[in-house]
């Protein structure tokens, strides 16, 4: 049993079937990824994860609950933390400001702007926060305006406020978007970092196959809305279905 398991997941739109009799189990403490050309339903799935949209059919569990009907923040309350493919920081805030806002939604169930001055100021919380910071090598940056941090750096912010939430399972959707390969390949360290370090499952979604296969334990292929092949990675480059609906003679 997965910490997190997909059960006969379906999902259209008007006449599209988006997600058809998707099956997924991701094993606690691993990197599962899901890949796909444009259009298989990847961030469909991702989105039925997280409380954006309600499957047709089908069942979400994690830790054995029930996920769905559950809101956006109620579904992060039970432990799961979702990476944008652009990175959600608030540009006009100091890296540390940040850092700050997670910490305080998760004692308070709340982020209320008239508390943050106080907050603010709270060693406990601070200390938390650049504990958090030093994790993911951005302690030094911590006084710098967010919106003129490289887009590495921005995702390494992004990723800290996950973190300092103390999730158990972060789904991450497309994190090395946009990046030269030298931040793609700071960013594949810092996530094994994390999962081997922090011990936190991670299911993925990626286009770059270089990320894919250096990070996943295991790998889910959909097609038009439905998984393809599910195997280990090393099954999956020589795949002859995999390669003919997406990924060719990519290099890896």
């Amino acid at each position: 049993m997965g910490i997190l398991e997909v059960t006969g997941v379906n999902k259209k739109f008007g006449g599209l079937q988006a997600l058809g009799d998707v099956n997924l189990d991701v094993a606690e403490g691993s990197c599962h990824a899901i890949i796909g050309p444009n259009g298989a339903g990847k961030s469909t799935l991702l989105n039925c994860l997280v409380g954006k949209l309600m499957p047709d059919s089908g069942s979400v569990t994690f830790q054995g609950k029930n996920l769905l009907g559950l809101k956006p923040h109620e579904i992060n309350q039970l432990g799961i933390s979702r990476v944008f493919q652009t990175p959600e920081i608030f540009g006009d805030l100091s890296v540390m400001e940040n850092m700050l806002i997670p910490c305080f939604a998760r004692r308070d169930g709340s982020f209320r702007l008239h508390a943050f001055e106080t907050v603010a100021r709270e060693k406990s919380l601070n200390d938390e926060a650049e504990q958090m910071l030093a994790e993911v090598n951005m302690l030094e940056k911590r006084n710098m305006q967010a919106s003129s941090l490289s887009r590495g750096d921005k995702r390494r912010l992004e990723m800290a406020m996950c973190l300092v939430q103390k999730p158990k399972l972060l789904l991450l959707d497309e994190p090395t978007a946009g990046m030269a390969r030298a931040d793609t390949n700071n960013t594949i360290e810092l996530l094994k970092d994390i999962k081997d370090r922090l011990h936190i499952t991670m299911a993925i979604i990626e286009h770059d196959m270089h990320v894919v296969f250096s990070l996943a334990d295991r790998i889910t292929v959909l097609a038009q809305g439905t998984p393809l092949v599910e195997d280990v990675p090393e099954r999956i480059k020589g795949h002859p279905k995999v390669r003919e609906a997406y990924l060719g003679e990519a290099q890896v």
